[in-house]
């Protein structure tokens, strides 16, 4: 890797667009990291004018991509203000929260089967109606 360079799952973990190294590792794994429209591997170079996009994957909500360009390269993970800096931020806008699914209707582990009264609510919940 030259000096004009830095790899792909470091770039993400200095300009915190992932909390820690192994998960910008495991993204880049996962294909949820492309630069420059290609699918990138841990140690793909990252250079300055590149066109960084990673999907962050919430267990509890949609899929989140976020779109960055490269100004400059970072190696350490540095401070909010000096990562922000670092790229130019080009993420659509998150949907507004009227247009997000509805939560999941969820039942505690061990509870057993749902009872007909109970799993006819799920249905009505669900939008499959009340026959």
């Amino acid at each position: 890797m030259d000096r004009g360079s830095v790899r792909a799952d470091a770039w993400v973990w200095a300009v915190r667009l992932t909390k820690t190294r192994s998960q910008a590792t495991a993204a880049c794994k996962a294909g949820h990291v492309r630069v420059n429209g290609d699918r990138a591997k841990p140690s793909t170079p990252v250079r300055v004018g590149d066109r960084v996009e990673v999907t962050l994957v919430h267990p509890n909500g949609p899929a989140q991509v976020r779109i960055a360009e490269v100004r400059q390269l970072l190696v350490k993970r540095v401070g909010a203000s000096v990562a922000a800096q670092a790229y130019v931020d080009q993420s659509p806008p998150p949907p507004p929260k009227a247009e997000r699914p509805a939560p999941v209707a969820l039942r505690e582990r061990g509870a057993g089967r749902p009872t007909k009264k109970e799993r006819r609510a799920l249905d009505r919940l669900r939008g499959r109606g009340s026959r």
